[in-house]
């Protein structure tokens, strides 16, 4: 398996996909099939760890007065 580590959210996600694809088209064998599978762990736990890491940076600035408070990010509820 290459080395996953650096890729970014977006390639890491699209590998994922291709995975999946290859699974759900049933036409491999038990090992490769388990093989793929343990990759897509890899990267379904690499792609929550860039979204973890992503969210602790997100910080929004507010201008209270003459100082600036950092606020955690809050998503709005949709």
């Amino acid at each position: 398996m290459e080395e996953n580590k650096d890729m970014n959210f977006e390639d890491t996600m699209k590998k994922l996909e291709e995975i999946a694809n290859e699974l759900e088209k049933g036409d491999l064998d038990l090992d490769t099939s388990v093989t793929k599978f343990e990759e897509g762990m890899k990267l379904s736990k690499q792609c929550n760890k860039i979204l973890e890491d992503a969210e602790k940076r997100i910080s929004i600035l507010i201008n209270n007065g003459n100082a600036i408070e950092e606020q955690d990010f809050v998503p709005k509820a949709e």
